[in-house]
């Protein structure tokens, strides 16, 4: 195995040249190629089941009783609210950290640039951060 490595990387320039090349090819074919596509492909699948079980943990509730749509119907619609209520919440998180982004980035281009007015692009992620907090606090629908 010692004798491959030294053939394709060369015995005196470990990283060096056409070594190099061939090492970063490989890895960029195996990140891009291989792994990338699979962990896309393993998480639908547990989607996939998840939403599956789902499903037919409802279809059993509801073929079991009338108590039994009752609570399934009261479950689907507590699993809605949280799933709102969470995308609430990271809303307010995103527009916290783009209006910190924002803040930082004018701070760096005044002091970069000294006077000049490229500081005031940090206003863009600022605004960004300042919209999804006041949807998420004042214009967003009620959270039942």
């Amino acid at each position: 195995m010692a004798h491959l490595v030294l053939a394709l990387f060369g015995p005196d320039e470990v990283f060096g040249g056409f070594g190099l090349w061939a090492f970063l090819s490989v890895g960029a074919i195996a990140l891009f190629g291989i792994f990338i596509p699979s962990v896309t492909w393993m998480d639908s699948r547990r989607k996939e089941r998840e939403a599956f079980y789902k499903a037919e943990t409802f279809r059993r509730l509801v073929e079991a009783s009338g108590e039994g749509a009752k609570s399934a119907v009261e479950m689907m619609r507590e699993e809605d609210r949280l799933k709102r209520q969470s995308a609430r919440e990271g809303m307010k998180v995103g527009g916290l950290v783009n209006i910190g982004v924002g803040v930082g980035l004018m701070i760096f281009l005044r002091v970069l640039t000294g006077s000049e007015g490229v500081y005031l692009c940090g206003l863009i992620p600022g605004l960004i951060g300042v919209a999804l907090l006041t949807y998420a606090l004042f214009l967003a629908p009620p959270i039942e």
